[in-house]
């Protein structure tokens, strides 16, 4: 079963293929050792796009700077449990300002669009600005010390469609992998894609993966094929993988499909008993 932060005994529940802690990943990752994670997979809630409903939630700042700030802090723990040979994969998405509009309707292909708040355009960008949210964390993280190693294009050969008729329609989203030091465990043979006449490849920085819905999950959820190339990479079997935005689950289902162990931090009570059952159906008798 899911478990409250109080109730965590990290020298028992660490044992465990997969652990989930319901709290805030800044206070709960304030409980744990240096040192501990081999690697961090993660997509954060992106800044205006979503109302989950739950007081001090990430993502439903006023001001994106602020935004960008919590995220540093989150992932400045995550540095410093992570092992020095540790990686973080990061998938983020942009937004467009919103028109100083204090709400969005639904939309009729995604009834989740719909949002009883929107923040104010930020300082010095234009209605139907694109804010370059990704960059703006990318290069946050890297000046508070980590390595921004690659920017990797994740994208949506079926991506939803947008009522736009000005500007192309966003199919993609950014993954960065940074690390934590200039040296750093990344499995490159692990991850080779097809080239010509049946050899393998390096991969390259543009991967095509679908996304995928999740009945039980309201929200966007983490393809697991995306969860997969991480782990693969940034990983060796029975490490421990963390994931501070659990959402759904997937990098937890994903890492004990691989052999290795999670511990996914979830701030939503109901999303985190959401991944609970998910977990337990696709591998009966890990949680």
């Amino acid at each position: 079963m899911a478990i409250d932060i109080y109730e965590l005994k990290l020298k028992t529940n660490l044992k465990n293929p997969c652990n989930i802690i319901i709290g805030d990943s800044r206070e709960v990752l304030s409980r744990f050792p240096d040192q501990i994670f081999q690697c961090c997979i993660t997509s954060p809630p992106y800044w205006g796009l979503r109302d989950y409903g739950i007081d001090g939630q990430i993502g439903a700042e006023q001001n994106v700077e602020d935004y960008i700030r919590n995220l540093v802090l989150v992932f400045r723990e995550v540095r410093r449990t992570l092992k020095d040979n540790g990686t973080l994969w990061l998938n983020i998405g942009d937004s467009y300002t919103s028109g100083n509009r204090g709400w969005r309707d639904s939309d009729k292909k995604n009834a989740a669009r719909a949002m009883s708040y929107r923040p104010p355009n930020p300082e010095g960008l234009k209605n139907k600005d694109l804010i370059g949210v990704p960059w703006k964390l990318a290069f946050a993280l890297q000046a508070d010390g980590w390595y921004l190693r690659s920017d990797i294009i994740w994208n949506k050969p079926n991506c939803q469609p947008e009522s736009v008729k000005d500007r192309p329609t966003r199919s993609h989203e950014y993954v960065f992998l940074l690390s934590k030091s200039e040296k750093y465990y990344y499995d490159y043979e692990a991850i080779k894609e097809p080239g010509v006449n049946g050899s393998l490849k390096n991969r390259r920085t543009v991967w095509n993966i679908n996304t995928r819905p999740f009945k039980e999950a309201h929200f966007a959820v983490f393809p697991p094929e995306l969860a997969e190339i991480s782990i693969l990479a940034g990983s060796m079997q029975d490490s421990l993988v963390l994931d501070p935005f659990f959402g759904s689950g997937t990098v937890g289902q994903v890492s004990i499909e691989t052999g290795r162990r999670c511990v996914g931090i979830e701030l939503n009570k109901e999303y985190a008993e959401i991944a609970e059952r998910r977990i337990k159906n696709s591998n009966p008798g890990f949680l």
